[in-house]
Parts: C-alpha cells; sequence; structure tokens
C-alpha cells in the first residue's frame, strides 16, 4: 500500500538519494532543490515522502501558489528502480486528497514539461485537463475538485 510521509530526520537522507533516470533529469529539479524550496516557503509548501509499505519510492510535494491563488502539484518523482509499478498514480492521489481534504480548493494546477508524455499521461490518468496556458516553458493543466452541482 503507498502512503506520504512527513520528511524527518529519520528519512532525509535517504529521500536526498532517490534519482530519476537520465533521460528524466531535465524535466525535475533534484530533492535537494525542492527541499530548499519547501523551507523558503515553509508556510505554503507540503513535501512528503512517498513509500510503498515500508520502502521509500519518490518525493510528492504540493504547495499553495500565492502569487496566482491556487493550490498546486509542486514537485514529484518516483525513484528510477520504482517506476512503472503504480506508485506514482497511487501517491499522485494521495497528494490531491491531502490538498482537498485539508484546503477543499475548486481546483489544482500543475505544469508539464514539453516532451515529458510520461508524465503528461499521468496527470490526465487521475483527471488532470491543459488549460493551453504555456508560461516559463511548463505546459499548466488543471484538475477540478469540484462538480458543477456543488454550489
Amino acid at each position: 500500500m503507498v502512503t506520504i510521509k512527513e520528511i524527518t530526520t529519520d528519512n532525509i537522507d535517504d529521500v536526498l538519494a532517490l534519482k530519476v533516470r537520465d533521460d528524466q533529469k531535465s524535466f525535475v529539479i533534484t530533492n535537494a532543490e525542492s527541499l530548499a524550496k519547501a523551507y523558503v516557503y515553509s508556510k505554503t509548501a507540503y513535501p512528503f515522502a512517498v513509500y510503498e509499505e515500508e520502502t521509500l519510492v519518490g518525493f510528492i510535494m504540493m504547495g499553495y501558489y500565492e502569487v496566482k491563488g491556487y493550490y498546486t502539484l509542486w514537485e514529484f518523482m518516483i525513484d528510477q528502480k520504482y517506476q512503472n509499478k503504480g506508485y506514482g498514480r497511487q501517491a499522485l492521489k494521495l497528494g490531491i486528497k491531502f490538498i482537498k481534504d485539508t484546503f477543499n480548493p475548486d481546483s489544482i494546477y500543475t505544469g508539464v514539461a514539453p516532451g515529458n508524455a510520461i508524465a503528461k499521461g499521468l496527470y490526465e490518468s487521475v483527471g488532470f485537463v491543459s488549460t493551453g496556458l504555456v508560461e516559463l516553458g511548463m505546459e499548466e493543466m488543471k484538475l477540478s475538485l469540484k462538480n458543477e452541482n456543488d454550489n
């Protein structure tokens, strides 16, 4: 069973050691860079370690983007050894659930690098759709969390 857990002194070194494949490095920043951002934006960044049972398999960081006033899937990666096992989709759903349960927003946004078809397909599989906006070299995607009947 996949879970997301707080990053602590007990697991930070292992989180920092997670790696993507060489051909994916241009699509994601390192977990060290992500955690530096989480430190600076500590009031609006929500980083988690992704586990399959007791095995660390990835990293996800949700956040609140104050400039645009919306919640985001900010950073996300599954270690190269654990890709293509379904952990990413499960972790993504857990990150979305965290934002939904904690803040109850109407939607969550993310960006995907052009050419990162695997990530785009993963995001689409949980309901993200392209907004048509490309900003800072990233294609914006949006996940609506409210039904039109949820006024």
